[in-house]
């Protein structure tokens, strides 16, 4: 039994020994909170030029392969040298469109506004009304309403009379 004490005495004082600072992994037990940087400016991504692209949210796609990065309906192709994305010249959009589709690279107008509204009611282009007796107006090709209202001459009279559908005062007494 001894003996049996002897080796476990060794034994205590030869882990020790073993297990020394120099042989600890690093990697095994975290930083004391001095040396880790808890900025995410200092992350290091992957350098994948030659091997691929990433887009903006981080997915990866081969050479040769055709994606749409961000929010961008344009097609780009991934080269050795990067992304290469088309950047046609889109046409501009009509003045008087009234519903764009963006379902292309480009936007594209799917509704052209023919007619003007006035007081909720529609008129087509060049189409003249009448909304009151000394009111006259057009529908005009820019989709605005112009409007004219009468010039009434005062009247010679010292108590006129307005007669329905009729713009301008009358004497009704001579």
């Amino acid at each position: 039994m001894a003996l049996h004490i002897h080796e476990a005495w060794i034994l205590l004082f030869l882990i020790p020994a073993l297990v020394t600072p120099a042989a600890l992994n690093h990697e095994d037990y975290p930083a004391d909170e001095g040396d880790q940087t808890s900025s995410n400016d200092n992350l290091i991504f992957d350098d994948y030029r030659g091997k691929g692209c990433v887009d903006d949210s981080g997915f990866v796609y081969k050479l040769g392969e055709r994606f749409f990065p961000g929010h961008s309906n344009c097609p780009c192709i991934c080269t050795e040298d990067g992304p290469v994305c088309d950047q046609p010249e889109c046409p501009k959009i009509h003045p008087k469109c009234t519903k764009v589709e963006h379902n292309g690279c480009c936007p594209e107008c799917k509704e052209v506004r023919n007619f003007c509204e006035y007081h909720g009611k529609n008129y087509k282009i060049l189409e003249e009304f009448k909304p009151s007796p000394c009111e006259w107006c057009r529908c005009e090709p820019s989709n605005e309403v112009h409007c004219v209202v009468a010039d009434c001459a005062v009247p010679e009279c010292v108590n006129p009379v307005y007669e329905p559908e009729q713009c301008c005062p009358v004497c009704k007494n001579g």
